[in-house]
């Protein structure tokens, strides 16, 4: 893993990386949230759906099961997430691991319900393309670090207004089902 400095602008970090820099199989699958950081459009969407999918495995959202993955994924999520910066560059867009992570912390504690995980989803990725404080400093830091903890804020916060969603039951107006 890197050590988290400031990132230069996007245009010196493009130049910084380097196409030829190999990526091993198992950090390009899993630091690409099983290839969805290589879906033409909308990467983190796409990471971030594959996220809310495996959560409604029966039996995931456990704390005993969704502690220790949570854990597991920002570990190697940022040692990976590192490794494809150098190919890459800065928070790549095929880094999606990050997105997997953030959701899973979004729904951490959460009544399971399609209709907590459709809002849990929407603000999630609304804060993680908006980057509240202080998800954008973390977001100016190169190495795995960085671009984890982005998404670890955006879904702390996430978690916090879809936990006051559901204590004060706003789930039953919502358009869906």
């Amino acid at each position: 893993m890197t050590t988290p400095t400031e990132s230069p602008n996007p245009a010196e970090e493009r130049l910084m990386a380097d196409p030829s820099f190999p990526l091993p199989w198992y950090v390009r699958v899993f630091g690409s949230g099983f290839f969805t950081g290589y879906s033409p459009v909308a990467t983190g969407t796409v990471g971030s759906l594959l996220a809310l999918g495996l959560y409604f495995i029966p039996g995931f959202e456990h704390p005993y099961v969704i502690m220790p993955a949570c854990a597991i994924v920002f570990i190697f999520g940022a040692v990976a997430a590192g490794i494809m910066e150098k190919r890459y560059g800065h928070d790549p867009a095929e880094v999606t691991i990050d997105e997997v992570l953030g959701m899973w912390i979004s729904l951490f504690l959460i009544p399971k319900s399609l209709e907590a995980g459709i809002v849990a989803f929407l603000v999630f990725r609304v804060l993680d393309i908006i980057k509240p404080w202080p998800a954008r400093q973390f977001d100016s830091l190169r190495g795995g670090s960085g671009v984890m903890l982005d998404d670890v804020v955006a879904g702390v916060y996430t978690n916090l207004i879809v936990h006051l969603v559901v204590r004060l039951d706003l789930l039953k107006f919502l358009p869906f089902p």
